[in-house]
């Protein structure tokens, strides 16, 4: 980075560079504009990536766990392939009739289904024993509900008929026993 940066400032921004050299004589100011908020951004990049140039790969390898390796990838992917994208416009080649625009647009992919592994990943999880408590509890009071209002009218109902099937789990027959809710007798125990 600092080779490129130097080459623009040299021959840019130099002024006996400029005196001497008639092509550079030219440039509007407004192109010169450009140039010199490229080689302020090209500053800010090599900023940023100092601390990951510094490291090996190996050694950042070893502090990330997956997600974060395959988002590092994508990212170093997708950079380069946007730089490339950058010196196509430089060139006057159209990025998008080349290659580049197929290969952005399925590291962009990629990107989506990382990131939406990663929402699963945070996503809460249901309690199953928890929410089959809550359905039995529930159903438990619309069964007493509505057996209070046949009492009250004199008629019975499936939940009170004495006809039901038999079970064979231990739980139902203690349920069978008991006249509390399931909640209360978890409570008891």
């Amino acid at each position: 980075m600092n080779i490129y940066r130097r080459n623009i400032n040299s021959f840019f921004f130099n002024e006996s560079a400029m005196a001497t050299n008639k092509k550079t004589a030219n440039i509007p100011d407004e192109i010169k504009e450009k140039l010199a908020s490229l080689d302020t951004a090209l500053a800010q990049i090599e900023t940023v990536f100092q601390p990951l140039l510094r490291t090996s790969q190996s050694e950042l390898y070893e502090k990330l766990d997956a997600m974060d390796k395959a988002k590092l990838e994508l990212a170093g992917v997708y950079t380069i392939n946007s730089l490339f994208w950058t010196y196509l416009n430089i060139c006057g080649v159209n990025p998008k009739e080349h290659g580049v625009k197929q290969e952005l647009d399925r590291i962009k992919s990629y990107m989506d289904r990382a990131k939406n592994i990663q929402d699963l990943a945070k996503a809460p999880k249901i309690d199953k024993a928890a929410s089959k408590r809550f359905v039995k509890s529930a159903l438990w009071k619309a069964a007493q509900k509505q057996a209070s209002e046949a009492d009250k009218q004199g008629e019975t109902t499936p939940s009170t008929d004495k006809t039901e099937a038999p079970s064979t789990s231990k739980a139902d027959t203690e349920d069978s026993k008991n006249t509390e809710p399931p909640s209360k007798k978890r409570r008891k125990r």
